[in-house]
């Protein structure tokens, strides 16, 4: 009971903090959510009312309805939380530390610059995904240098060169998870984990450097040490 008691305080300040900074973002979501769960409460009991069981379809259109409020505000939530990130060093190991199941990440880039250009590496089902974020042009160098770098370890498995961002040919933050969760599978779970093997041995892994392993603030520097070979 009192652990239940202390869990319970923690998550409404996970919720009113999650509702604090997506209205931040999204002004109406107050009213937005408050819409959704009146519509899909009143649906529910005016259907109890032509059926002649106005009590029973109103507790079921109220747990709808919280259910419906509940989704809405995680994706709106979702949705303003990428939209802060975007643009700030770090956001791709936000999105991969978020991925629920079917990759293996780290959150330390395997290359970077001082001008906090970084590439990021995953390895799942669909091969290799290297993933890019920062100024295009030199993101796309550093991609080429990593992909060269790895031909000699990983023979014909997959590699997927992706660059964040939204220009041409660039995938949005936001859609980064989904576009990873959709690439075709290739290679098989051992093969997965051996590829991981490889890699480890490689030795790409800047583990010991002071690499943000999420988003900063705009404006921040990289300390100069913190540049990959």
């Amino acid at each position: 009971m009192a652990r239940e008691t202390s869990e319970n305080p923690g998550r409404l300040k996970q919720i009113r903090l999650a509702y604090t900074m997506t209205k931040k973002v999204d002004t109406k979501i107050g009213l937005i959510i408050a819409g959704v769960g009146l519509l899909t409460f009143g649906v529910f009991l005016a259907i109890g009312f032509a059926i002649e069981h106005p009590v029973y379809l109103g507790i079921l259109g109220f747990i709808v309805a919280v259910l419906a409020m509940a989704i809405v505000f995680g994706r709106r939530a979702e949705r303003a939380a990428f939209g802060q990130m975007e643009g700030q060093p770090g956001a791709v190991a936000a999105v991969l530390n978020n991925i629920r199941r079917g990759w293996s990440s780290n959150s330390t880039p395997v290359a970077v610059t001082r001008s906090q250009d970084a590439v990021y590496r995953a390895v799942g089902r669909a091969g290799i995904a290297l993933i890019g974020e920062g100024n295009p042009n030199r993101v796309r160098q550093l991609l080429a240098s990593e992909k060269k770098k790895m031909a000699r370890v990983v023979g014909d498995v997959p590699v997927h060169d992706i660059v964040v961002g939204n220009g041409e040919g660039e995938i949005p933050l936001k859609k980064l998870q989904i576009h990873l969760m959709r690439l075709p599978r290739a290679i098989t779970a051992a093969q997965v984990t051996e590829t991981n093997d490889r890699l480890r041995a490689l030795g790409d892994l800047l583990s010991k450097a002071p690499i943000p392993k999420g988003p900063m603030p705009k404006g921040a520097r990289m300390p100069k040490g913190g540049q990959a070979r």
